[in-house]
């Protein structure tokens, strides 16, 4: 190559290209990994350079040169491109390698705009120096490249219109860690923001998009779930319309519960008019969410839900169908349909469905999610009147229906509501749970608002985390790590703002959190046990014991020191009742594991002190901030031993946790023969989850006669996870050769941007 070529540097002068540097730079970033080649990475990047050359220009060529390289046989690619990318990333946000010092770093961001001044306010320069000290910059050199990516796009402090960089990981960290700890005593609050930076930037604890792009700076919303329910009038239509735009502008995903709208031609007014049904209010919620781009952190998205007994339900399964025009279609929402026992009965007897417009069957629509009795004796009384309208539908033909619906486009979810309410930690009389949320993991208990500031209506917001199982070696180790997960959390509601009334009484008397998992693959893969075949089941069932068991202690231990949240004696914690309580014992015919820790003090101690929070777990994807920790998401297996992740930053390559170590112990997703073992593991963990799981179902075509999946292996699969009380199903992936290569060694995944999350996806 050309040693007297030319490069242009940021002031515009040119001078003669440093080969040395460059190569220096690579040999720093190869240092201690792997079957990487210097060289090679070199003769990649010169092939693209050319004469004046801008000199960021070569640090993202050697970047992406270096990013193309990884693959099964080096997968340490990973690694040095991303200390490439973390070294041009501070160049750009400090104009050297070397972080400046904190307090400095602070000072001058507050004065851009960019951090919340109440740092400087609740913290002096002394105690702002100690934090200094907790920091490990060199923590950045363990990202792998996806993660760096993702940390650039989405998380570091930035303007998005010159794409300016202010900050690196670390200070993301340790001020995240500041401001959720700020509050507490000063004799102990230090220690607290060591221990929960030491805990999310060595990946043990897993934040979400919200929460990572959001605390330190001026903007305090962090909620990554909003369930908003309307009502069945003008007034409650209108204001869930501006809570949706209030909440998607702050980068909440949004869940939408319009179940209660009453169903085309339908009196108004005592038959003066008749209503115009569902589909024009529900083209309204769409437009009030896809208004804002969530500062484009994440488009806006939301999940709508609906009975499946509502008169219009076959026109409501039908929304997102390619099919059709746009008078009959609102495809920019997803959808969640909510089933009960008294459905899933008519399916397996052969019987009918009835389909009612809620407004014509006084008190259905509420026993439907509060009392399943009362619900079933309604139903049977509203179907013998001949004065009611109705319609009637065979139930095989209904459910086939919004199976193929599920199926053609993944994005029909499903909410079993008698689960979501029988095993809850809310007394379904008082405070009912009637929906979820985007990504059907939150299930919390929400009322209709009248008007934006109605005190009486109930926005539900939940705040989000993550555990790392694969960071931990003992299950106790989860203790301390749950600890801190609540303490931060909890002190979040108090930290954030709410731009609604409801919101703000609701999440101040429930204080409801939602903390998950990540890299359960990877759990399984070390412990050398499979999803597929029940040899999980019983580590599952003990590992998620151990997760709630913690969760409620530290939430209890918080209620001694803070008292209980105002909203406890709505829950069924107050009782004395533990979801081990309400679980479906047929779960017990899959899993004969005994409980291993020491309920009944703690559930006395629940009875005596109360719990801070009223719910505490929820498994939520978690698509955005695993990669950050380089984790498989969530519960999933993962789709290869490399996913190629297409994102707006471009094809990432990301490679399985510990792959040289436990690359054969992987169970690869479209390796499971079907979804049994997978639902087996859902059941166990909702057992001890006390809201919900997202849990998906995967098909391959390829499998079956005439590469189609028959319907009866998709309704055998929706009666499985209904026997095994899931409460929710998520996304129905198919299998469609094009992306997912036969091979099982890279999967190509186009980044699914609805979930929040962040929020969810956290």
């Amino acid at each position: 190559m050309n040693s007297n070529m030319t490069v242009t540097k940021r002031s515009g002068e040119r001078e003669t290209i440093d080969l040395d540097k460059i190569h220096r730079v690579i040999e720093w970033a190869a240092k201690g990994l792997n079957n990487v080649s210097v060289s090679e990475v070199e003769l990649r990047s010169h092939l693209q350079f050319f004469d004046g050359i801008a000199t960021e220009a070569i640090h993202e060529t050697i970047i992406k040169a270096a990013a193309d390289l990884i693959s099964p046989e080096s997968p340490d690619y990973q690694f040095l491109s991303a200390r490439l990318a973390v070294f041009h990333l501070r160049k750009k946000a400090f104009g050297q390698f070397e972080p400046p010092k904190l307090y400095d770093h602070v000072v001058k961001l507050v004065e851009l705009g960019k951090y919340d001044q109440h740092i400087l306010e609740d913290y002096t320069q002394e105690e702002i120096d100690i934090l200094d000290s907790y920091i490990d910059h060199w923590r950045d050199m363990n990202f792998s490249y996806a993660a760096v990516k993702q940390l650039e796009g989405k998380y570091l402090v930035q303007n998005r219109v010159t794409h300016d960089i202010y900050e690196s990981a670390q200070f993301l960290y340790i001020l995240v860690a500041a401001c959720l700890f700020a509050k507490y005593p000063k004799d102990t609050r230090l220690k607290y923001v060591k221990d929960f930076y030491d805990a999310t930037s060595t990946f043990k604890i897993s934040l979400p998009t919200p929460i990572m792009a959001g605390v330190r700076t001026p903007t305090r919303q962090f909620s990554s779930c909003v369930l908003i329910e309307c009502g069945d009038s003008l007034d409650s239509i209108n204001a869930t319309s501006s809570s949706i735009v209030k909440y998607v502008s702050q980068r909440a995903g949004i869940g939408v519960n319009a179940g209660r709208i009453r169903a085309l031609g339908s009196p108004i007014r005592g038959g003066e008019a008749f209503h115009t049904g569902c589909l024009p209010f529900y083209k309204y919620f769409q437009t009030a969410v896809k208004s804002c781009s969530q500062g484009g952190v994440r488009g806006g998205a939301a999940t709508l839900f609906y009975p499946m007994w509502h008169l219009e339900v076959e026109s409501l399964l039908v929304l997102k169908n390619n099919r059709g025009v746009d008078d009959n279609r609102i495809r920019h929402l997803d959808y969640g349909v909510q089933i009960n026992k008294v459905m899933y009965q008519r399916l397996v007897q052969g019987g009918m469905i009835s389909l009612f417009s809620p407004s014509d069957v006084p008190g259905m629509y509420d026993a439907f999610f509060e009392d399943q009795e009362e619900f079933e004796r309604l139903y049977l009384k509203y179907e013998a009147d001949p004065s009611i309208r109705k319609k009637q539908i065979k139930a095989v033909e209904l459910f086939s229906l919004m199976m193929q619906e599920r199926a053609s486009t993944g994005r029909i979810y499903i909410q079993n509501v008698d689960h979501c309410n029988t095993h809850s930690p809310f007394d379904s009389k008082i405070a009912p749970v009637r929906q979820s949320n985007l990504c059907l993991e939150i299930a919390l208990p929400t009322k209709p608002l009248n008007n934006i500031n109605d005190p009486d209506g109930e926005i539900a917001l939940c705040t989000l985390s993550a555990l790392n199982l694969g960071a931990i070696k003992k299950l106790e180790e989860l203790e301390p790590l749950a600890d801190l997960a609540v303490r931060a959390l909890d002190n979040l509601l108090d930290y954030q703002d709410y731009p609604i009334i409801s919101a703000e009484k609701a999440s101040m008397n429930r204080r409801t959190l939602g903390i998950g998992v990540i890299n359960f693959a990877n759990y399984l893969a070390k412990e050398g046990v499979r999803y597929s075949d029940g040899s999980a089941n019983g580590i599952t069932h003990k590992t998620f014991e151990a997760i709630q068991y913690y969760l409620l202690k530290a939430s209890m231990k918080l209620a001694q020191e803070q008292g209980a949240c105002p909203a406890f004696h709505e829950t069924t914690y107050a009782k004395g009742i533990l979801p081990i309580d309400t679980y479906k014992r047929d779960l017990d015919k899959i899993c004969d594991e005994p409980l291993h820790l020491d309920w009944e003090t703690l559930r006395e101690e629940i009875k005596t002190h109360g719990l801070r929070n009223s719910t505490l777990s929820a498994l939520m994807p978690s698509e955005t901030s695993s990669q950050i920790s380089n984790a498989t998401n969530g519960i999933e297996p993962p789709r290869g031993l490399i996913s190629v992740k297409a994102s707006k930053d471009g094809q990432l390559k990301q490679v399985v946790p510990d792959f040289e170590k436990y690359q054969y112990s992987y169970e690869l997703l479209w390796q499971m023969p079907n979804n049994d073992g997978y639902l087996q593991l859902v059941g166990l963990m909702q057992k001890f989850v006390d809201q919900s799981i997202s849990a998906n179902t995967n098909y391959d075509p390829t499998r079956f006669e005439g590469g189609r999946v028959p319907m009866k292996v998709l309704l055998k699969d929706l009666l499985t996870a209904y026997k095994y009380g899931v409460k929710t199903l998520y996304y129905h992936n198919t299998r469609d050769g094009a992306s997912d290569s036969h091979d099982d060694i890279t999967a190509i995944e186009k980044e699914d941007d609805s979930c929040a999350g962040g929020a969810c996806k956290i």
